[in-house]
C-alpha cells in the first residue's frame, strides 16, 4: 500500500491518510475483504504516531469504508454504492468551489464556466 504523508499540506496526517485510502477503495485498487494493515504497522511505515492512524481508522470505520474485527485487523468493507457516489459528489464540489473562485477572480461569467464544463464533460465521454 502506497500512501503518501505531506508535511507541507494544510491537511492533518489523519485526513491525508483517511482521503487516500479511501479513492483506494473507490478506485477498486483495495476489494472488499481486503486487510488493512495494523495502526501500529501503518504508523511504523508512515514514521508517524499510532495515534494518527487510529484516527484515520476511525473515520473511515465510522464513514463505512473498512470494518474492524477485534483480534483480527481492520478490512475493506463491501462498498455502498450510494456513499461511493456522495463522497464523488462531495470530491467533485471541492474541486468546483475552486474553478468557481478562479473565474470569479479572472471576470470569467458563468456562462463561460458553463460552456468550459460541457465542453471537458463530452471530450472525456
Amino acid at each position: 500500500m502506497n500512501i503518501l504523508i505531506s508535511n507541507s499540506s494544510e491537511k492533518p496526517i489523519y485526513e491525508q491518510i483517511t482521503l487516500q485510502l479511501k479513492q483506494m477503495i473507490i478506485s477498486g485498487e483495495l476489494e472488499a475483504g481486503t486487510l488493512l494493515p495494523s495502526m501500529r504497522t501503518l504508523a511504523k511505515e508512515l514514521r508517524i504516531s499510532v495515534i494518527t492512524t487510529k484516527r484515520a481508522y476511525e473515520d473511515l470505520e465510522r464513514d463505512g469504508f473498512i470494518y474492524t474485527i477485534v483480534g483480527k485487523g481492520s478490512f475493506v468493507a463491501e462498498k455502498n454504492m450510494e456513499f461511493v457516489r456522495e463522497e464523488q459528489l462531495r470530491i467533485v464540489e471541492d474541486h468546483l468551489t475552486k474553478a468557481v473562485a478562479g473565474a470569479k477572480a479572472g471576470g470569467i461569467d458563468l456562462d463561460e464556466i458553463q460552456q468550459i464544463l460541457k465542453m471537458m464533460y463530452n471530450e472525456e465521454a
